[in-house]
This record gives structure tokens, sequence and C-alpha cells, in this order.
């Protein structure tokens, strides 16, 4: 007895040291946060990811990485966030195109990369709608001119977008609906390729997100024919919308910050306050100002709402374009 009490004493003390590096591993963020991009540089979610990984990071006092993962129109990098462990420590930056890879998987016949409900709405950051643009040099001035050639030669005038079923391929789908055309599509790895192909020669138009596009525009290197907004953008006075000019074809690109399902509540709040207080920053608002993107700020509930109103709407438009043979 009298040796099971000396082993008990020697023991008892060290039970609230063993606990305390436990309770200082609470302590979120403790070290760096990858924030995945699941398209190369140069597109919408890349060129909105830089600017709220930079300030978030300084906000948090720990870095917050990007990590672009292009692939299969944002499929690849949106399954490794989805199967990412739900610490707070990966996150995505997705387009709205998240929303319709699923499917469109099924559509193809193939298991869905990820589903939805894998994810976690953090926040809404950006909402711009689609532009169309053309090479600068090229023959159409006007998107009469683009639809009267369309219609004179089905299927030969081609499009590039960030991938199948991506986000760009679903607005000139939309589009192409609406003015009973068709064009023939060129998929890229991401919406940065998509414009320097354009810009290359190697495609006849794109819908690009305005921030991708925006300065090519200004440099008289692209010529804007249409946006997909009901009304025009205040970037671009000059460029008629579709709905004004009579297309039923109105397409938002949006960006958002999205974390694996399961990730705990506190951390999903931290994460949210710090993207809050990202938005709010001088810092974020000059750098999406130069870009001419509007932020267009929902927490995750707001978010939640609209990114379930979304996907319905463009599960419709990835239905009516029917499954798409294989290359």
């Amino acid at each position: 007895m009298k040796r099971r009490t000396v082993l008990a004493s020697l023991l008892l003390p060290t039970l609230p040291i063993e606990s305390r590096p436990a309770a200082a591993q609470d302590v979120y963020p403790s070290r760096p946060i990858q924030m995945i991009v699941p398209f190369p540089p140069g597109g919408v979610a890349d060129i909105t990811g830089r600017p709220v990984a930079h300030v978030m990071g300084r906000l948090l006092k720990q870095s917050v990485v990007v990590q672009n993962k292009p692939g299969a129109g944002g499929a690849v990098g949106a399954a490794q966030a989805a199967r990412a462990a739900p610490d707070g420590y990966t996150i995505l930056m997705a387009l709205s195109s998240i929303s319709v890879l699923p499917v469109a998987d099924r559509l193809q016949g193939r298991p869905a990369a990820y589903e939805l409900d894998q994810f976690a709405p953090i926040a809404l950051i950006s909402a711009d709608p689609t532009v169309l643009v053309v090479s600068a040099d090229g023959p159409y001035k006007t998107l009469k001119d683009f639809v009267e050639a369309a219609k004179a030669k089905p299927d030969k005038i081609n499009y590039g977008s960030s991938g199948v079923y991506g986000t760009l391929h679903v607005a000139m789908e939309i589009f192409a609906t609406a003015a009973d055309i068709k064009l023939f599509h060129i998929p890229y790895q991401g919406g940065g390729p998509a414009v320097a192909a354009l810009l290359g020669g190697q495609i006849d138009a794109l819908a690009s997100g305005p921030a991708a596009a925006i300065g090519q525009i200004k440099a008289g290197k692209m010529r804007a024919l249409a946006v997909w907004g009901d009304k025009r953008l205040a970037s671009l006075p000059d460029v008629p919308s579709m709905k004004e000019l009579g297309y039923d074809a109105t397409f938002y690109i949006w960006s958002g910050l999205f974390a694996p399902a399961a990730t705990p509540a506190p951390v999903m709040a931290a994460l949210r306050d710090a993207v809050k207080r990202t938005v709010e920053d001088p810092e974020f608002k000059e750098a999406m100002a130069k870009v001419e993107t509007p932020i267009a700020y929902l927490d995750a509930p707001a978010f939640a709402t609209f990114v379930a109103t979304d996907a319905r709407r463009l599960a419709a438009a990835v239905e009516r374009i029917g499954k798409v043979p294989e290359k």
C-alpha cells in the first residue's frame, strides 16, 4: 500500500503538465493555411484568391499560401480540398462551377469527383457577369456580327473555356442557346490559358470574368461584345448587356471560400471573422479596385442560401448542354 501511495504521489503532478500542450494546440491558426485555387494563375479565382490570402495572412498572423491545383475544369483542386483534413488548414477558393461539376460527372456516367455537401461555405467574395470577348483585330465588331457569322457557319466559330462544364463553358452555352447558334468548344485547363489562347489567335471568342479580361480590353488587345449581366458594367459602360440586345442569357461568375464540411465550429467562426475583416480592409479593397472587380461579400449563412439557389439554376443549364463526347 505504501509503495502504491508513493507512486501515485509521483504521477499525479505530471497530469496538468501533460494537458497543457493539448490545450495549446486548440489555438487556431497555429501554422500556415493552404488556400487551394483549382485553376492556373491568371483566372478569376487566382486574381481574387491572392489578395484574399495576403490580407487574411496579415490579419491571422499566419501565412495563407495559395496553391494552384488546376485540372478537369476545377474538379481536381476541389476534390483535393474536399478530402483534406477538416481542421481549418486547407480552404478552397472556388468559382460558381463548384456546383456544376458533380452534376456534369453524373451526366457523363462517372462517379462525381466530390459532392457539394462535402464543403462548408465560408463567404462569398465577388460576383461579376461574364464578358464575351474576341480579338481586337478580328472580324467581329458587334454581337450582331458574331451571331450572324455563327448562324452562317454552324460549329465553325470556336471559343475557349476553363474546362468542360466549367464556368466559362456554361456561360457560352447559355448564350448559344439564347441566340440559337452552334459554336465549337475548346476547353483549356483554366481561364488564364484560355485568355492566352485568345490573345495568341488560337480561338475566336471567350467568355471571361471581367477581372481577367479588362486589362486586355483597355489595352486594345481584346474587344468586348456584350456582358451577361442584366445591365451594363460600370467598368465597361460602352459594352451592352445581352438582355438589352434581346438575349435571355444572364450569368454571373462568382468567387467564394469553402472549407471541408466537418471543420469545427470554432475554426469556421475564426475563418468567417478573418474573411469579414479582409473584405473591409483598405488594402484588399484597393487590390480589387485595381482589377475592377466589385466586392460582393456574403457571410456563411447567406452564402449557403446563394449557393443552393445558383446550383439549381446551373444544373439546369448543364443538363441542357447534355453529355459531352469524351476526347
